[in-house]
């Protein structure tokens, strides 16, 4: 039985609430269970200076833990002078998966740069990030739209994100903290509405698994993501 009292193959509750921030062009506060992210999506009419000229726009993102996000209060990075590894690591995957989906092209030599601020962290924040994030995204550049700022819209497709594991010898969807910090093998896939791989991640903490395995865990993060694109068609529509 999982700590949760979950089904292998069952995700946490999700809920995608577009439209947070006041401000911003596009935002979503994505909920996983405890897991809870703000994602907002700000547009600057300026790209990247080593874009310019190229007629392409591109999509960054930013990521953050606030203090309490966790049971100890973590450090502010902004005052340790740069981010973590970490950090760098999840932003810069965010942002590589939301840029699979989207037309640069079409966007004109602009930024859209997507901030995910971790509320609150039971595990599975990067995941979250992600699923949140194309939502906030997907609203900014409708807000474009409907202000002739583009004429078509630049999203190919949607772009989802769950993790997976094996814990106590059982393949599971969507690990929270408890499942995470003991878990034999974990893994997160970036997956397209339609079924593209964007990036798998996956790591034995204790014996190497098998491709048989492997295999199990695509499966279970498929329908995982199948099942979360089809609430972002819901937060959108």
């Amino acid at each position: 039985m999982r700590p949760s009292k979950r089904a292998p193959d069952e995700l946490r509750k999700v809920t995608l609430e577009r439209g947070v921030s006041r401000y911003a062009e596009g935002s979503c506060l994505v909920t996983f269970g405890e897991t809870k992210v703000l994602c907002t999506a700000s547009l600057e009419e300026r790209g990247p200076s080593w874009l310019r000229g190229s007629g392409k726009g591109w999509v960054t993102a930013e990521y953050s833990m606030l203090p309490r996000a966790t049971h100890d209060r973590n450090r502010r990075e902004v005052n340790a002078g740069k981010p973590s590894g970490r950090t760098q690591e999840i932003q810069r995957l965010i942002g590589r998966s939301l840029r699979a989906v989207v037309n640069l092209p079409a966007m004109g030599e602009r930024q859209i740069v997507v901030d995910c601020d971790v509320l609150q962290a039971d595990g599975g924040t990067r995941t979250a990030a992600i699923t949140g994030a194309w939502v906030a995204l997907h609203e900014c550049f409708t807000w474009m739209r409907g202000r002739s700022i583009i004429s078509v819209d630049p999203m190919r497709d949607h772009v989802a994100a769950i993790s997976c594991g094996i814990h106590k010898g059982t393949p599971v969807l969507d690990l929270d903290y408890a499942e995470d910090s003991g878990a034999e093998t974990d893994a997160n896939f970036v997956i397209t509405g339609g079924g593209g791989l964007v990036e798998v991640q996956g790591t034995a903490e204790g014996k190497p698994f098998s491709e048989e395995e492997f295999l199990s865990l695509m499966r279970l993060a498929k329908a995982g993501t199948a099942a979360l694109v089809a609430l972002q068609k819901q937060a959108i529509a």
